[in-house]
């Protein structure tokens, strides 16, 4: 992937977090991804991206996490306004599939999912 489509982000901002290397973000994930931080216009830290499935099941994601396939981000946020803020950037840039957490917004684009979906953790 051409990581220099992505202005605000660097590729090993989605590295999964047990060093194993794996980083399969998904292009069209990525660039709706940017065009959300474009839109919000305030920095996205980058908790969770790639994950194989050792780091999925530490995580406590589910078996079929949009992450396992480069399709999910979950983005660090721990103020009401900044979650305003990124929920509403993210819909303007086209995510229908939002979870909401007391320090982060899960971001994924899993077509083989139900599209239209917000949930707390």
């Amino acid at each position: 992937m051409n990581w220099e489509h992505y202005e605000n982000f660097e590729d090993h901002n989605f590295d999964c977090k047990d060093g194993c290397g794996k980083n399969n973000m998904n292009p069209s994930f990525m660039r709706r991804l940017q065009a959300a931080r474009t839109i919000a216009d305030i920095p996205f830290y980058i908790n969770s991206g790639s994950r194989c499935e050792d780091n999925n099941r530490e995580e406590g994601g589910v078996s079929d996490s949009a992450h396992l396939g480069g399709r999910a981000a979950d983005i660090r946020c721990s103020t009401s306004r900044n979650r305003a803020i990124i929920i509403k950037a993210a819909m303007m840039a086209g995510f229908t599939r939002i979870g909401i957490g007391n320090t982060f917004i899960h971001l994924d684009n899993d077509h083989t999912k139900d599209p239209d979906v917000y949930w707390l953790y």
